[in-house]
Parts: C-alpha cells; sequence; structure tokens
C-alpha cells in the first residue's frame, strides 16, 4: 500500500507527545485520518488534532480519550472510533508507561500497571482490530531492552518482551488480511528528567556512536506500511544497541 493513498485511517495510542505526535505528524503529512488516542495529554492532543486540520483540511483527526491502565476503557475504544470516524486500516499501539523498579522492589501493583499499559492494552486492541475491523496493518512499539536482560526496568522490560511474542503470534494467527510487525527503538529521545547530553553519554556506548532521533522511526514505519509482504518482524531502530 502506497503511503501517498489517501482516505486511509489510522489508530495511534500516546499519540499526543513524544514519539506518538512524530508518527501522527508523519503519517498526517502522507494523506492519513488519524484517530488521536491520548489519557493525561488531552489538551496536548486537541492542540495537536487543531494544528493537523489547519494544515491538512480534507483530512479528519478526532481526539479520543482513554486511560489503557482500564480495560474497560480500553475496551471501550475501537468501538468509540469506529462510530465517529470509521474502521481503522493501521493501528499503532505507541503508548507506553516506562518507569525503573528492579525485580526486588516490584510491587504487585506496579507489576499490575506495566503490564496493564505495556502489553494487555495492546493485546485487547489487536483482539478488537482483528474483530471489528478485519484487514489493514498492526504495528507495536517495543524497545531494544527486549534483547537483554538488565533488571532496572524489569516490569516494563518484561512487559514489551511479551509485546514481541504476541506480535509474531498475532502475525501467524492473522495473516494473510492483517500484517503485524514491530518497531523497537534505541535511543531515540531523553526521557522527560534528561536532556541531551544524557543521550549523548549513552550513545557513546553504541556501535552507531551517536543517538538517532526520530528520523529512523519514521522511515521504519513507511518501510513497513509498503512491504506488504512483511509480517511478524522487528525493525531495529537503536543503532546496534541491541548487539
Amino acid at each position: 500500500m502506497d503511503l501517498e493513498e489517501t482516505g486511509k485511517l489510522a489508530l495511534i495510542t500516546g499519540a499526543a507527545k513524544r514519539i506518538g505526535k512524530a508518527l501522527t505528524e508523519h503519517l498526517a503529512s502522507a494523506g492519513w485520518d488519524i484517530a488521536i488516542h491520548c489519557n493525561r495529554s488531552e489538551l496536548k492532543a486537541v492542540t495537536l488534532a487543531d494544528k493537523l486540520s489547519d494544515l491538512y483540511p480534507a483530512q479528519r483527526f478526532q481526539v479520543f480519550r482513554a486511560d489503557l491502565s482500564n480495560p474497560s476503557e480500553t475496551e471501550k475504544l475501537f468501538p468509540r472510533v469506529i462510530d465517529q470516524m470509521g474502521r481503522p486500516f493501521l493501528l499503532i499501539n505507541n503508548a507506553s508507561v516506562f518507569e525503573p523498579s528492579s525485580i526486588q522492589e516490584t510491587t504487585s501493583l506496579f507489576l499490575k500497571r506495566q503490564f496493564q499499559v505495556n502489553f494487555n492494552a495492546p493485546f485487547l486492541l489487536i483482539h478488537d482490530f482483528a474483530l471489528f475491523c478485519g484487514k489493514g496493518l498492526v504495528i507495536n512499539l517495543v524497545d531494544t531492552r527486549i534483547t537483554g536482560n538488565k533488571p532496572d526496568f524489569a516490569a516494563y522490560t518484561l512487559a514489551k518482551k511479551a509485546l514481541w511474542e504476541l506480535t509474531k503470534m498475532a502475525a501467524v494467527e492473522m495473516g494473510p488480511d492483517i500484517r503485524v510487525n514491530a518497531i523497537a527503538p534505541g535511543l531515540t529521545l531523553p526521557p522527560e528528567d534528561r536532556d541531551e547530553a544524557y543521550l549523548c553519554r549513552m550513545a557513546a556506548q553504541i556501535p552507531m556512536k551517536r543517538s538517532g532521533g526520530l528520523q529512523p522511526l519514521l522511515v521504519s514505519l513507511d518501510f513497513i506500511i509498503k512491504n506488504d509482504y512483511l509480517t511478524g518482524q522487528l525493525l531495529f531502530c537503536d543503532g546496534g544497541q541491541n548487539l
């Protein structure tokens, strides 16, 4: 499918800021209508939707708020989008919670929240995409951490490992009508409490010796969308960090 083709609808979770915002703006520039999911960033989501509506008046941009840590709200998301915008052709599971905690420091509530947002919600949304839409493309944002076993973000990393396994299993079950792939970012943006200097220090430890920024993710997104024979695959956008 050509990115220049118009009339396609994408649902992007966590679309109001950071990587999600970049993905949203990129697809909007390629002619996509976007269902912009958010939770706590509703004001940013509305501002983004208004901006994109001004830039691309022939396209549709609508905000859908849902707390993905709440299964009931997650299960209502697809019906709401379909009711107001139609059936999405593309689902991008981008929303995540990224919080540090070793195995010994992790409480049951912390573990539940990490898995609910980072794994359970994507599982439910993929289920609903297959049920309500029947054909199209799913892209899951995982993390380069899934290749290692550092315990500093134990619950987060385990949830992302599970999401990658789900990607492969869903690709087997849902082909050929639905393709399911994943992208694993590395040093893309600094954490919200850090600056670019932090990324530079981290980049010294990876093969490419620099942070990648957002562009590699956008190129990978285009590649997955355009390559209609690609399913069950993971693209590492991490400058070799996974090695």
